[in-house]
């Protein structure tokens, strides 16, 4: 179990994804150094700090929108990407590497 600055690590680093962009749990652990996707879904699931810290912003690496452990669920999920001006169809993020920020 990565400790748990290791989260804060993540957090911080999810407050810079702008609105209406999205990234990958894998970008992200590539940007924090580390191959170790699973823990950064986990720091994902454990947010405190949502939707303040958007890891609703968060998507899996094909463009499919994944689930999502705040409020609404998956649907919620969906619901705060499209307020932001993200087009969701079937699941998946329409234009996927449009809205994507720090291409892996």
């Amino acid at each position: 179990m990565p400790p748990k600055n290791f989260n804060q690590k993540v957090y911080e680093l999810l407050k810079k994804i702008p609105k209406g962009k999205v990234t990958t749990y894998r970008i992200l652990a590539e940007k924090l150094g580390t191959k170790a996707y699973r823990a950064v879904g986990n720091a994902m699931a454990t947010n405190p700090y949502a939707p303040k810290v958007p890891c609703h912003r968060v998507v899996n690496s094909n463009g499919n929108v994944g689930n999502y452990s705040g409020k609404g669920g998956k649907k919620g999920k969906i619901r705060m990407l499209e307020k932001e001006g993200i087009k969701i169809k079937n699941g998946r993020v329409v234009e996927f590497e449009k809205h994507l920020v720090w291409h892996g």
